[in-house]
């Protein structure tokens, strides 16, 4: 039994609910077996005692930019290789790398490089594809995004981008007539489309849901806010069953309590933990760097534009899940599919991914009562752990 790892004395969270003291084996990239109590014998297999330490579904990050000094609009493998390495020491086992509003050259040439570097990394995270978020946004909701980049979804070159074969999200204002078509054509390929930096009324909402809008990027940032009587982006992000809501749980970008209302309209079943993290996530407080000829900066808790906007998070998959429990006052095993499960349902690859179930992808996070990762497995690989 080469290329195999045993668990043993582990807390397992399993689609059928916690296993308190357990076993698990993996063989090459494929989880073959989990049980209760004492692990068998096996022979030839490299074993891992998780000393009651809780086993989770790898994190699957759809909404990252970058980190360490790095985003994937460098459109260099380095980056990609730096970023997918950083977010294995927090957990994540595969992601999206998420593009910019940016010139068409810069964005093909990011997209091409996630193409060429997609799948397993070093002692990183699988990268499954893009994730492009704009440039088809609406410019009085930009937020970080280059205001003077953004525009309509030009057909030619929104084709183009498609036909690479690497966008598995795209993020658009869905209450331009001239992007709806391009949601039409996402949600023929298979590409799920999500309603991002938009001004876009609950009525803009419910016609792109009929298109087949099925998400809503960074839910309650950049988007029209719920009235009472207008119920805009966000009143149809909580009242439509069919839309998944992205979350940044950094504290910063929501509050605790809006997290619980979310919550409590959605379901731990609709919402997916994102990090949006940007260049400056794992760099130390006080740094700065350049973005579209501004400067960034970098402190203990967030990445601000020099007039305070928010410029994406430097948070990780391992604080938004605690973050996110803490705030749900709910016990792990009712919420752990927040960072796992409805992301690879939300991008088609649930079937494979996102959960710990025989047949599988060997994609695990092992971390502490407190969600401080001990171990990471991506597609049966120990990517990170702790202390070597």
């Amino acid at each position: 039994m080469e290329n195999s790892i045993l668990f043993k004395n582990a807390r397992i969270v399993t689609m059928m609910g916690l296993i308190p003291s357990g076993w698990l084996l993996l063989e090459g990239k494929t989880i073959t077996r989990i049980g209760t109590g004492i692990a068998p014998e096996f022979p030839t297999v490299q074993v891992v005692d998780a000393q009651d330490n809780t086993l989770l579904p790898g994190f699957i990050d759809l909404h990252v930019h970058g980190a360490v000094g790095y985003e994937c609009m460098d459109a260099s493998r380095e980056s990609l290789e730096h970023m997918a390495q950083f977010y294995a020491q927090h957990g994540v086992t595969s992601f999206l790398a998420t593009t910019w509003t940016a010139s068409r050259v810069q964005i093909w040439d990011a997209l091409n490089q996630i193409a060429a570097c997609q799948g397993q990394i070093n002692n990183g995270a699988s990268l499954l594809g893009a994730h492009l978020e704009g440039p088809y946004l609406n410019p009085v909701r930009c937020g970080a995004q280059d205001s003077s980049q953004i525009r309509r979804a030009d057909r030619e070159e929104a084709l183009g981008f498609l036909d690479l074969n690497v966008i598995r999200l795209l993020a658009l204002a869905p209450e331009f007539a001239e992007n709806q078509w391009l949601v039409t054509e996402c949600v023929r390929r298979g590409i799920t489309v999500s309603a991002a930096h938009t001004a876009a009324s609950y009525e803009d909402m419910e016609k792109a849901v009929e298109l087949g809008l099925t998400q809503t990027t960074h839910t309650f940032n950049a988007m029209t806010a719920l009235n009472h009587r207008l119920p805009g982006t966000v009143g149809a992000a909580m009242d439509f069953s069919s839309l998944n809501c992205e979350l940044i749980a950094d504290n910063v970008h929501v509050h605790p309590a809006v997290m619980r209302i979310l919550l409590a309209a959605k379901g731990s079943d609709k919402i997916i933990l994102i990090s949006d993290a940007v260049r400056g996530a794992g760099l130390p407080p006080g740094s700065t760097y350049q973005q579209d000829g501004r400067t960034i900066s970098v402190t203990q808790d967030r990445v601000n534009l020099p007039d305070g906007t928010l410029a994406g998070s430097s948070l990780t998959m391992d604080r938004a899940l605690a973050n996110f429990k803490h705030a749900s006052r709910r016990p792990l095993e009712e919420i752990w599919q927040v960072s796992s499960l409805n992301a690879a349902r939300a991008i088609h690859i649930s079937h494979q991914k996102g959960s710990i179930e025989v047949g599988k992808d060997a994609d695990l996070v092992l971390v502490d009562e407190n969600i401080n990762v001990q171990l990471t497995i991506a597609e049966g690989r120990i990517v990170y752990q702790k202390g070597k």
